[in-house]
């Protein structure tokens, strides 16, 4: 139950009402995570927008399914069970596979990777995910090459790297906006990417980590 007002769709005006229209299910549902943005539906088009980019656009390299996994993944790290239930709806729709997508959830919800249907690529992936969730400050080029070496492309570096961030930051905000424990996620990832690009953390970056 969200925590501050939203816009319910029967008294939506013609803007958000369409913006609804995009995302609603049966009887007119919308999703908390989208009523959330109700009262600046100008965000909900920013959120919807990135949402579909990151994990379901048609340049991406990875298969959907996984991005989808990885959602979960971080989900879970950040005990989220709406967004779980969310991407693993979405994990299950792709992957068209019940027994695989059963096997996948039950590794995750016992936090075993190991145990997951995976290959060792994409068990790699996870691991990454769970560093940039729990641990961003600890990050080094180390793990940037073991992902190379893998067989991942800096693209999909980089996909992993973003669907990591979008599942980590509309954590609480489906909640009622508890949201400070995810901002600071938020910003940790928003940095993350742009230390793919620099090649590292400046001490002066450590130290600025280990504050927050």
């Amino acid at each position: 139950m969200p925590w501050i007002e939203t816009v319910a769709y029967e008294d939506a005006d013609t803007k958000l009402k369409a913006l609804y229209d995009r995302v609603k299910g049966p009887d007119n549902n919308v999703d908390n995570i989208m009523m959330m943005h109700s009262l600046r539906p100008h965000s909900m088009e920013g959120h919807m927008a990135i949402y579909k980019y990151v994990l379901h656009h048609h340049n991406n390299t990875i298969d959907k399914w996984f991005l989808e996994t990885l959602g979960v993944w971080v989900s879970a790290l950040n005990e989220c069970e709406y967004c779980i239930e969310h991407h693993f709806a979405g994990l299950k729709r792709l992957l068209n596979d019940d027994k695989k997508s059963a096997q996948i959830r039950v590794a995750i919800d016992t936090n075993n990777i190991e145990a997951a249907p995976l290959n060792d690529q994409q068990k790699i992936a996870m691991e990454y995910a769970r560093q940039l969730t729990r641990d961003p400050g600890g990050l080094r080029e180390e793990i940037i090459k073991k992902l190379r070496n893998a067989g991942y492309s800096d693209g999909e570096i980089l996909e992993i790297n973003q669907v990591s961030h979008i599942s980590a930051m509309p954590t609480e905000p489906s909640l009622g906006l508890v949201v400070l424990p995810r901002v600071i996620f938020w910003v940790y990832h928003q940095i993350i990417t742009m230390i793919l690009m620099i090649g590292g953390i400046p001490k002066s970056g450590e130290a600025l980590f280990q504050k927050l």
